[in-house]
């Protein structure tokens, strides 16, 4: 009987919004753990895709550059991860699309370490430091690159080593692996707390990633191959409407009820921590899924001040992202709706 309900539920889906492509999705990650993936974690715990009958399956990477690499490579479908691999890929003339905006802020901190904290003054005294990003080519490496420009600085006057996020963060600069680390939160703010990094940079809130860019910053978001998305449109609808409807509910969720949906693993073992992070970061969460004009053009301009292959006037910006989806999702589940 369950299963006849539920083919029945899935032909509603399938005939209210189109006949679904792709029911089997995969989608590639760099770094679940952290807070900057919290809608991915919220809309499957809350079985929002299955809701739109998706069989999603998520693999975690140790950074974006490792998720990126298993869909040019065929393994996975969609990544979810930072917006900014779509202008990278396009200068490489590989044609990648984000459809749906899961952060408005990168929530990346750029932090060193107590002992070496007396001595920083400004971004010059980086160099020949020891930095610790999630992985090489990662939004993680993106702030920290952008910084060291800002500061007369090379992207090759620090060693960048991937460590990875969560757990692996706090042990690299325990271990004294690290001098310093562009990294998300909650592994930043525990390291805070207990007084082993200080704060150099921040884009845990709107405001501080204006203060670092100059600009908004588009961050997380669901991205695919062009041509995956026009062979499989109802399916990325599908998509963003599960992602959609997920950053609807952040909007109204109290700090208990993340805590609730999140696995206990992800607390890195201290709830209380975890909250207070969460506190830091969620206005960084966008509230609709849309993307900004304004924040691609920063995007592009932050990167092009240390990556010399970009060539702005080279860029179509405008094929690099969508609305289309997102719209549509927001005006199935946004004012109120369910």
């Amino acid at each position: 009987m369950k299963n006849i309900i539920g083919f029945a539920l899935f032909l509603v889906v399938a005939s209210a919004q189109g006949q679904i492509e792709k029911r089997d999705v995969h989608i590639a990650v760099g770094g679940k753990v952290a807070l900057y993936y919290l809608p991915l974690t919220i809309t499957e715990r809350l079985g929002y895709f299955k809701d739109e009958g998706l069989n999603v399956r998520i693999s975690d990477f140790p950074g974006g550059t490792r998720s990126l690499e298993a869909v040019v490579g065929g393994s996975a479908d969609v990544v979810s991860g930072s917006y900014e691999h779509t202008i990278n890929m396009q200068s490489k003339k590989i044609n990648f699309q984000a459809f749906v905006l899961s952060g408005a802020a990168p929530q990346i901190t750029v932090a060193i370490s107590s002992k070496l904290a007396g001595k920083y003054k400004s971004p010059k005294d980086l160099k020949g430091l020891k930095v610790g990003v999630s992985a090489p080519g990662s939004s993680t490496n993106m702030v920290v690159n952008y910084l060291l420009a800002k500061g007369g600085l090379k992207p090759t006057d620090v060693a960048i080593i991937g460590i990875g996020a969560g757990a692996n963060v706090i042990s690299a600069v325990d271990q004294g692996r690290v001098d310093v680390i562009s990294q998300t939160d909650p592994a930043v703010t525990i390291l805070e707390k207990e007084g082993k990094v200080k704060m150099i940079a921040e884009t845990r809130t709107p405001e501080g990633t204006e203060k670092l860019f100059g600009g908004p910053m588009p961050a997380a978001s669901l991205y695919a191959p062009v041509e995956f998305i026009r062979k499989n449109p109802n399916t990325v609808q599908a998509l963003a409407n599960a992602m959609v409807r997920a950053l609807i509910w952040m909007q109204e969720a109290s700090p208990q009820q993340i805590l609730a949906t999140v696995p206990e693993e992800y607390t890195l073992g201290n709830k209380a921590m975890y909250l207070f992070a969460y506190n830091n970061v969620k206005t960084a969460y966008s509230k609709d899924g849309l993307f900004s004009e304004a924040g691609a053009k920063t995007t592009l301009k932050a990167l092009a001040s240390f990556n010399p292959a970009i060539k702005p006037e080279a860029v179509k910006l405008a094929d690099t992202y969508t609305n289309e989806f997102a719209k549509k999702a927001f005006a199935k589940y946004g004012k109120g709706k369910k």
